[in-house]
């Protein structure tokens, strides 16, 4: 099983140089468009859209070691070689270590609320972060956004409103009924069974800031 786990390893993990944009095309062999999760978990969703869309390349990136390793156990060498994954704290330095225009979707599902007000600053989605997401974005390229707190979703909402180069796919800023080819996530499940319904937002980007 070791053997198998660094076998794994050596083929799914990058290795990032931090001085260096990543060379996409080159870690995948090929010029499929590229689809990013920020924060993949357990890769629940990240593993079963690499399976419906072999033709797309996921890139899942994670800052927890152990959360990479669970997903290593779960990856198949044949059925998800268009799949890479990534140790790397995200925020709005993506910019940096990911070349511009360069991917066509990014999902970032449940990310932490941090709901109480004073801890509101360390929200991955700040106003300079989506700055960031914009310019790694293709133009039409789209961002989908789910969580389950109601007053970070407003937060997500008033961020992209007045925001020329974004527009939302829903009238309301967020649906409550999943999409289709929805996954939902290990976590997801949770949060429901304990009541709480997720609220999902999709922004796509029209032009530059």
């Amino acid at each position: 099983m070791e053997k198998i786990l660094i076998e794994k390893r050596d083929f799914f993990k990058i290795n990032m140089d931090s001085d260096n944009q990543l060379d996409i095309k080159n870690i995948f062999g090929n010029d499929n468009p590229v689809h990013l999760e920020i924060g993949s978990g357990r890769g629940e969703f990240l593993i079963q859209k690499a399976l419906n869309f072999p033709d797309v390349n996921f890139l899942g990136v994670d800052i927890k070691e152990k959360r990479i390793k669970t997903m290593l156990r779960k990856l198949d060498l044949e059925k998800h070689a268009n799949v890479k994954l990534l140790r790397v704290l995200v925020d709005e330095n993506i910019k940096k270590w990911i070349k511009a225009n360069s991917l066509e979707k990014i999902y970032i599902l449940h990310p932490d609320p941090w709901p109480k007000r004073k801890h509101h600053k360390h929200r991955l989605i700040q106003e300079s972060f989506i700055d960031a997401l914009s310019k790694v974005l293709v133009l039409n390229g789209i961002l989908e956004i789910a969580t389950d707190h109601e007053e970070y979703t407003n937060w997500i909402i008033k961020l992209f409103k007045d925001r020329c180069n974004f527009i939302s796919h829903f009238k309301d800023g967020f649906v409550r009924t999943p999409q289709e080819s929805h996954i939902e996530t290990y976590f997801e499940t949770k949060k429901r069974n304990e009541g709480f319904e997720p609220f999902f937002m999709k922004y796509e980007k029209i032009g530059e800031k």
